[in-house]
Order: C-alpha cells, then sequence, then structure tokens
C-alpha cells in the first residue's frame, strides 16, 4: 500500500489556485485520471482510495493549513500503517524554475514549513517528495504573499503542465519506483516559461 499525500492550504478555500496549492492540484488530476472521489478521512484530511491490480494507493489531501501538513500525513501513514518509503509527499518549491519538478528521496526542507512539519511528526527527513517550482517572484515582494498568490495569467499555461508532468511522475513513482522517477523527471529540462522567458 502506498500514500501520496499532495499538501496545500485547505481545499476549496480562498487559497484554491494559489502557488501554494499546486500540490492539491496533482491529487485532483489523478483522482480525475482515475474516477476516484475524495471522502473525509479518518485523520485531518479528505482521501481517495485508488485499487490497483498490484496494491492500493491512498490519495490525501490535509485540511490542516500548510504549515501543520505533517499532522495529517504522519497520522495517515501510522493509521494505514504506511512505510515512510511508501510515501510520496507533492508539493511547491519556491526554489525551483516555474514548471520546474525535483523529485528527491531525502533531504532538508528547504525554507518550506510544510515539509518541516512532514519530517517532525515523521520522525526523519528521509521520505520521497516530488516538489513543483513555483518560482520566487520579486524579490522585494514578502514570500508568504507569494506562494498564497494565484499565478498570472501568462503563468498558468505553464503551472498547468507542470501539474501533468507532476501527475504523470506520481504514477511512475506508485508503478516503477523513486529512482525511476527520479531518472525521468529530474533531467532538468527546462518549462517553456512565460512570454519566451
Amino acid at each position: 500500500m502506498k500514500l501520496l499525500a499532495g499538501l496545500g492550504n485547505v481545499p476549496e478555500s480562498r487559497y484554491g489556485g494559489t502557488r501554494h496549492n499546486v500540490g492539491f492540484e496533482v491529487a485532483d488530476l489523478l483522482a480525475g485520471r482515475h474516477q476516484l472521489t475524495f471522502e473525509p478521512a479518518p485523520v485531518q484530511g479528505l482521501q481517495a482510495k485508488w485499487r490497483r491490480p498490484e496494491d492500493a494507493v491512498w490519495l490525501l489531501k490535509p485540511l490542516t493549513l500548510m504549515n501543520l501538513s505533517g499532522e495529517a500525513v504522519g497520522a495517515a501513514c501510522r493509521y494505514y500503517r504506511i512505510a515512510v518509503p511508501d510515501l510520496l509527499v507533492v508539493c511547491d518549491d519556491v526554489n525551483l524554475p516555474l514548471g520546474r519538478l525535483r523529485a528527491r528521496g531525502s533531504g532538508s526542507e528547504g525554507g518550506h514549513n510544510g515539509l518541516r512539519s512532514v519530517a517532525e511528526h515523521l520522525g526523519t527527513i528521509d521520505y520521497p517528495r516530488l516538489r513543483i517550482g513555483v518560482g520566487r517572484g520579486d524579490s522585494r515582494r514578502d514570500l508568504a504573499d507569494h506562494v498564497l498568490a494565484r499565478f498570472d495569467e501568462d503563468e498558468r499555461p505553464v503551472i498547468q503542465q507542470a501539474i501533468v508532468r507532476a501527475a504523470d511522475a506520481a504514477e511512475m513513482w506508485i508503478s516503477s519506483g523513486l529512482e525511476r522517477m527520479m531518472n525521468e523527471f529530474n533531467r532538468g529540462d527546462d518549462p517553456v516559461q512565460p512570454n519566451g522567458r
């Protein structure tokens, strides 16, 4: 059994469509592809069960705010007895260019409070994660305001393409494992930037 946790800031709220919610969008896309429906989870979140011939995969969207994501992720791992290598956390990353994907099996949170919370509740930084670049924006702008803002009109096609690629990457992780996903999606192919930038 595997667990994919898409991080965000409370689904269907004023945070919908913001940079911080791309993890939710990946989970939603996967649910749509496989005709899955989210329902209340036994932990603080929404879940959808994807029954595959080989195994089952739980999709999770924590109902906490981003900074407390680990509460739901850690509780779900314990409830479903998910081993840490069978968890994939999907989230935004301001340190990556818009649309770039980066998969890792371990590492620091890189300033991401949701990842910090997950590490605290798992008791380790050695868990698989897939980060989606949302860009850093204007350096004069407060970073919290940036991640809680919606994408500019010219950025939206780039991030939509990245969300599709992230869903593809997650499916590869489910079927073929972390190393295969990293080899395929960490190649550094630059996404097409807005206005050809």
